[in-house]
């Protein structure tokens, strides 16, 4: 039977956003254990053994595959310490370190989101993808504008430069993406998807039509990968 959440995750999805304190949360820490985090735990390894037959490189253990619900609130002016959402990432093998592309899924009290992309790519990732989208611009616009795809996601904004990078030709044809400092698709579905058993349907159907996307995105980053890997094995 497909793991779906009940009801009482919501609520308390709802309840961490207007209480988010630790005295409310740890007299509910076993709501969240058995509404949120178990289920999360055994969604993902429901996903996992779908991507087995689609994109295998991006199975992680489902422990490392959910983020913690605590926030890191060392650098930041938001203090409050928890997360309003749970949430997975599935990254590439040999990129679980870095931030090359891979397939995300969050639920909030307001929201269900299944994205896939790649979010905070390092300096050097960064230079590597904008290089490589040089000359493969149109492999990358055809594969974002593959009808499957477009029928499930939409591309995000991308937090475009305002200027060319520094470097790159201000009237290449790509510069649209080359400018871009995100790449990737996303759906945003009512929380309530959350609660039907077709929950594992949505989010795996959006990452097998946005796999070839992501694939395309972690090529040069997964030769670059490499060749650092062999570098490293000759000293």
């Amino acid at each position: 039977m497909a793991t779906q959440f009940h009801p009482e995750a919501i609520k308390f999805l709802r309840g961490l956003a207007r209480n988010n304190n630790r005295d409310w949360f740890e007299a509910r820490k076993p709501i969240y254990l058995r509404e949120l985090k178990e289920p999360m735990l055994a969604l993902i390894e429901e996903i996992n053994g779908e991507l087995a037959g689609f994109a295998p490189q991006y199975i992680r253990p489902a422990p490392k595959s959910m983020f913690r619900i605590y926030r890191d609130t060392r650098f930041s002016p938001d203090k409050t310490p928890y997360k309003k959402h749970v949430s997975a990432w599935f990254s590439r093998q040999g990129l679980e370190k870095k931030s090359g592309g891979g397939f995300y899924f969050h639920l909030s009290g307001k929201e269900l989101v299944i994205a896939a992309g790649v979010y905070m790519p390092e300096r050097e990732q960064l230079l590597a993808i904008r290089t490589y989208l040089l000359d493969h611009y149109m492999e990358y616009r055809k594969l974002a504008k593959a009808r499957n795809l477009r029928t499930l996601m939409a591309e995000f904004d991308g937090l475009r430069l305002l200027r060319p990078p520094k470097g790159f030709p201000k009237n290449h044809p790509a510069m649209d993406l080359i400018a871009c400092r995100q790449w990737g698709v996303s759906a945003t579905l009512p929380a309530e998807t959350a609660l039907q058993p077709t929950l594992k349907k949505e989010i795996v159907s959006r990452f097998r039509a946005a796999t070839p996307l992501i694939e395309f995105l972690n090529r040069s980053l997964t030769a670059q990968a490499e060749k650092t890997a062999t570098l490293h094995s000759l000293y």
